[in-house]
């Protein structure tokens, strides 16, 4: 896993977890880790998950939730194989983020895999894994994760389901 050797886990954000020492350096994200993760968990707004290292330091967090998308949103090429349903259902990545403690160890794609791998592996149906960059710099990085954008809105990317599954067999 890059340059360390730490023992890391996933677990399902809970009240046990520190929140609060938490600091990517993007102020939104640390934010909304800090003080409305757990809320939007309770209230099964978005399902939030961390990163923990061995020592029980949160690494990294990242959040999914249900989202649907307008098919004329997509490029023909992907919606040609599609039912002309109005909407179609995504799986929303909506936030990502690594402590600046543990940065420029992997960890951001090691978050991303699991991500995708949960989505692929729950029953609720969804045609595609979907993100809003929110700069140049989270564009770039999924973009080399192979996610392509959307049309008119150039920062949010998705990533077809079908994709995702090939990675995993």
């Amino acid at each position: 896993m890059g340059e360390t050797d730490d023992v890391l886990r996933f677990e399902v954000l809970g009240a046990q977890h520190d929140q609060s020492r938490f600091e990517s350096g993007v102020e939104p994200l640390d934010r909304y880790f800090q003080t409305q993760a757990g809320r939007d968990a309770r209230k099964k707004m978005a399902a939030p998950f961390v990163l923990l290292l061995e020592d029980g330091n949160i690494a990294g967090y990242y959040t999914l939730s249900s989202t649907a998308v307008r098919l004329p949103d997509l490029p023909a090429a992907i919606v040609h194989k599609l039912p002309r349903y109005p909407l179609i259902h995504g799986t929303l990545l909506g936030r990502l983020a690594i402590d600046r403690r543990y940065q420029g160890r992997g960890y951001g794609r090691f978050l991303l895999a699991e991500a995708l791998y949960r989505a692929v592996r729950s029953e609720i149906a969804s045609i595609a894994m979907i993100v809003d960059a929110k700069d140049e710099c989270a564009k770039r990085f999924y973009e080399r994760e192979s996610f392509l954008p959307f049309l008119e809105q150039p920062m949010k990317l998705f990533r077809p389901m079908v994709d995702i599954v090939k990675l995993s067999e």
